[in-house]
């Protein structure tokens, strides 16, 4: 954040924003602690996390997953300091990754990006 006295915002929402307007779909979830964006992260074949750090300069993410609680600097490429968010800190736990649940093709074993 670059204000320290700013609270961080919640999320936009439970899943990727632009695949959720266009009928993509995502393998796991990133926030933006500067601005609440929900993006796919760079496994997704969208990438719309990295993207929207790179277009916007919202360099700090955390995990949008169940059970992680970790953040990444995309521009310095690398971790970055955890500090407190409001919640919800993650997707539904009964929402499925990949998702959204109805959008993941069949084959999206074959589709996700790896390192």
């Amino acid at each position: 954040m670059t204000d320290e006295k700013k609270q961080p915002p919640a999320p936009s929402g439970t899943g990727c924003v632009e695949c959720l307007e266009g009928g993509g779909w995502w393998w796991h979830l990133r926030r933006c602690v500067e601005c609440g964006h929900i993006g796919c992260c760079d496994s997704s074949p969208e990438q719309h996390a990295s993207r929207h750090a790179h277009e916007t300069g919202h360099a700090v993410v955390a995990s949008f997953e169940p059970g992680e609680y970790w953040f990444w600097d995309y521009l310095a490429d690398t971790s970055a300091e955890r500090f407190p968010l409001p919640p919800p800190l993650s997707r539904p736990e009964d929402q499925p990754s990949p998702g959204p649940e109805g959008k993941v093709p069949p084959n999206w074993r074959d589709l996700v990006l790896s390192d």
